[in-house]
């Protein structure tokens, strides 16, 4: 056996799995070992993570060529950095001479090509036009100009110090986020995802729509772990949508199920992805309280669509599945443990045992790569095992490379606002735009985070909104954590909102239909995520279900109800005058606590 595993090894496969396994074991080292150097763990997680940007995915010739030369200058810069750590903290982010400008300007030059080459161009352009303001604002007219800075101070806050690539939104990146991807490949590697799908089939595959109903619930529990809407629609959409044509569901509408369903993982408890980890370092609120108060919300989103697609079987005859294609309730059983040990541990070290969320990740990392030598046919093959370790090796590390080239990439944009002050500028401009108006700001945002979430990976488009928003907004009376949610859920409105949005792209190109038509179905079906967010500033109660439990259930309840009544409203075939009072009423459902405050405010 051994002999057949070790001939089939080539050279180059030995390469990256030797890349892979280097990555994962300094990413979980650096939770066990203690406290290491912020100048040594930040540009080592941006060394180990270059091979997987500028060599694996590259086509031969130019693309390869010039890959190998980023990769080869971008790493040996970033040891550099690790081996004058000490000297370069005392020199307080200035550069002292010629050749430490080079590096500095290599590092920048390496993190904007790495992001375009995992992402595109939007948001190195706008990173770039970042650079160049900090470069030439002392140029620009009015009080949008800045006093200049000099550019070895410039230059060297964004590479030598704490204050730009290696800040604290790269420090969340090192020691938060690259665990919980490491986690969720580990999981996905094995029978989990099939352990998702069967419990979802058993939950609502016998209820009318049911095939729409199990991609809902099988996104929101894979959602939450993968972080991206876009990998959501292509690993559960590889089934349900199938499934939903093989029942004779409308195209459009099976695309937008899968679309609007992998979107709303993001904002699913326990993990949303990347994005609660980050806000947990932007506010300095728990992690704990940061998932209470998204619960509700999340929950609310998903009712919705719920609610959006039991009115679409009023209009089509959305079959359940039929009871042959149904898992019975033994191989659910079996399936669905191999997701539910991890899960179990992640959540007992969290919230039993009082561990730090990383340590509790860990954790269920061994059980997840001990439960990869297992099988639900209870049958020992060890060249699955060996290709299952493989699979969540290689996985582990693409997925980490791709999110810190993201990250990278936005703290040069944090750098850049915090060293020019730009973000205090712009806050001043919202606030007096909107003319002190708590609701004028809020709309304001919102077009900030459509219009920067074209193609910007969302925990990306949350961390640039807020940090210019996000001030403007608790100015006006909201909570940090109001502030903070209300943009990280508008960052998603990209993700079904044209005319980018590539979850719908993804779905409408898997199915075969026109992705106009599959992006207004999801824009009715996803009508929450647009009202939601409006829903949790009218009344914060909703974010607040373990202090006020009963206050919290009665928000939830009174936006379940409103969203309900838009919901049929868009989706229902009805008069225009019916369908109109429908919405009507349930926006005064949604937004009573704001007409009410705004009655008694009335002399």
């Amino acid at each position: 056996m051994f002999q057949t595993i070790s001939a089939t090894l080539k050279p180059t496969r030995v390469v990256w799995i030797s890349l892979a396994l280097v990555l994962v074991a300094f990413h979980l080292g650096l939770i066990f070992y203690g406290l290491i150097s912020n100048l040594v763990s930040r540009p080592l997680h941006m060394a180990l993570a270059l091979p997987w940007i500028f060599l694996f995915a590259s086509s031969p010739g130019w693309s390869r060529i010039t890959g190998f030369v980023f990769w080869l200058v971008g790493t040996l810069s970033c040891l550099w950095i690790v081996v004058y750590h000490d000297a370069l903290a005392d020199q307080y982010g200035f550069l002292e001479n010629r050749w430490q400008l080079v590096v500095a300007g290599a590092l920048l030059m390496i993190t904007l090509e790495a992001a375009r080459r995992s992402i595109g161009w939007p948001l190195p352009l706008i990173a770039m036009l970042a650079l160049a303001y900090g470069l030439f604002g002392q140029y620009v007219p009015g009080e949008f100009g800045h006093s200049g800075t000099p550019l070895g101070s410039f230059l060297g806050t964004l590479t030598i110090a704490e204050g730009g690539l290696w800040g604290s939104l790269t420090g969340v990146s090192v020691s938060v986020v690259a665990i919980f991807v490491i986690f969720g490949a580990f999981l996905n590697a094995g029978e989990a995802g099939q352990g998702f799908m069967n419990v979802a089939v058993l939950s609502a595959g016998r209820l009318k729509g049911g095939a729409a109903k199990i991609s809902v619930i099988s996104s929101a529990l894979f959602g939450s772990i993968s972080g991206s809407a876009s990998a959501n629609v292509a690993s559960t959409g590889a089934i349900t949508l199938p499934a939903m044509t093989k029942l004779g569901y409308p195209r459009r509408l099976a695309a937008a199920v899968e679309a609007v369903a992998s979107s709303g993982g993001q904002i699913m408890p326990p993990l949303m992805g990347a994005g609660a980890f980050v806000m947990v370092e932007l506010t300095g609120i728990p992690y704990t309280t940061i998932m209470a108060a998204a619960f509700l919300p999340s929950l609310l989103y998903f009712l919705t669509v719920w609610i959006g697609i039991n009115a679409y079987s009023s209009r089509y005859d959305l079959k359940a599945v039929n009871a042959d294609d149904r898992p019975n309730f033994r191989e659910v059983a079996v399936t669905a443990g191999f997701f539910l040990v991890p899960f179990a541990i992640l959540m007992w070290g969290m919230f039993g045992a009082g561990y730090t969320p990383q340590f509790s990740a860990c954790m269920a990392i061994v059980a997840s790569f001990i439960l990869l030598f297992a099988g639900s046919d209870f049958k020992w093959n060890l060249k699955r095992s060996l290709q299952r370790i493989e699979n969540a090796l290689i996985t582990s590390a693409k997925q980490v490379s791709m999110i810190a080239s993201i990250i990278l990439c936005a703290s040069i944009v944090i750098g850049v606002l915090s060293i020019t002050g730009l973000g205090v500028k712009v806050t001043s401009l919202i606030l007096s735009g909107s003319g002190g108006m708590l609701w004028l700001s809020l709309l304001l945002t919102a077009v900030a985070c459509l219009i920067l979430g074209m193609e910007v990976p969302t925990t990306a488009a949350y961390v640039i909104c807020v940090s210019i928003a996000g001030p403007a907004l608790i100015e006006l009376g909201l909570e940090p954590l109001q502030a903070h949610l209300f943009v990280f859920w508008f960052a998603l409105l990209s993700t079904i909102t044209p005319p980018v949005c590539g979850p719908v792209f993804i779905a409408a190109g898997m199915i075969g239909e026109n992705w106009i038509r599959v992006a207004v179905t999801a824009m009715s079906l996803g009508i929450g995520l647009y009202i939601i967010p409006l829903g949790m500033i009218a009344d914060s109660d909703i974010l607040d279900p373990v202090g006020r439990p009963f206050p919290a259930l009665l928000a939830f309840l009174q936006l379940s109800i409103g969203l309900g009544l838009i919901s049929w409203a868009i989706i229902v075939r009805k008069t225009f005058w019916r369908r109109a009072l429908l919405a009507v009423l349930g926006a005064a459902i949604v937004f009573t606590p704001v007409i009410i405050k705004a009655l008694v405010a009335t002399p």
